[in-house]
């Protein structure tokens, strides 16, 4: 392997949806170079914040039936039962909720948490509150999924945080996703939830650093026990 094709393969490629935001964080580096150099620095800093933000790794998904894996990169914040938003049409009664929280550092691509078909896609509008508050489920902007397998419908809801302004879809309703596969994205700090059907367990804990579409939060398989986990 040659030095050039040994450096192309540790650089992580960049989403299409960051690049008009990195050009304009480059050219507005440029200005303040020429206004004061050390200014020029912290924007080029904030240039190389802003190309990791939108980020883009390749993943390995686990592939088999009824594994369930993380929509997002983020910390599992909370896992509880709660009843899922009523556009999902999933019903008045309580689910198990896994919700992953992003920060401005983690990437913030989100793919499809399970192999299936997208039944559904809604999206409302609202505020920008901290999407770590559990409040921030009902009152902020967001993008919601139902996916459809053969056996069962999760939701899937893109939350927008406190500094996020648009939440960007890549799929349309009907479409037939594989586990991993990109869904969409939220720019700039944000939250993903997932509702599992009734009776699974989730196979992850709060605090956990969960990675998009590698690190499995559920199993849908029947019997299959809640896990137990050691802070070490």
């Amino acid at each position: 392997m040659s030095i050039l094709a040994s450096i192309r393969s540790q650089l992580v490629p960049i989403h299409r949806e960051g690049l008009q935001f990195i050009g304009l964080f480059a050219l507005a580096s440029l200005v303040l170079f020429w206004l004061w150099t050390p200014l020029g620095w912290i924007g080029t800093v904030l240039t190389v914040w802003c190309a990791l933000f939108f980020r883009d790794p390749e993943r390995v998904t686990p592939v088999r039936d009824g594994l369930v894996v993380a929509p997002a990169d983020g910390k599992v914040s909370r896992i509880i039962n709660a009843v899922p938003p009523l556009e999902l049409n999933l019903g008045d009664r309580p689910m198990a909720r896994v919700s992953i929280f992003m920060s401005v550092f983690d990437c913030h691509v989100n793919r499809s948490p399970i192999a299936g078909r997208i039944e559904k896609i809604a999206y409302k509008a609202g505020a920008f509150i901290n999407a770590d508050l559990d409040k921030a489920s009902e009152h902020n902007e967001r993008n919601a999924f139902v996916i459809a397998t053969a056996t069962a419908r999760i939701g899937v809801v893109q939350i927008a945080g406190l500094i996020a302004r648009r939440i960007v879809c890549f799929v349309r309703e009907g479409a037939v996703v594989g586990a991993g596969e990109r869904i969409g994205m939220i720019r700039f700090g944000s939250r993903v939830d997932v509702y599992l059907p009734d009776g699974v367990r989730p196979q992850v804990a709060e605090g956990q650093t969960a990675i998009a579409g590698e690190t499995v939060i559920a199993d849908l398989r029947a019997g299959v026990k809640e896990l137990t986990f050691r802070v070490g």
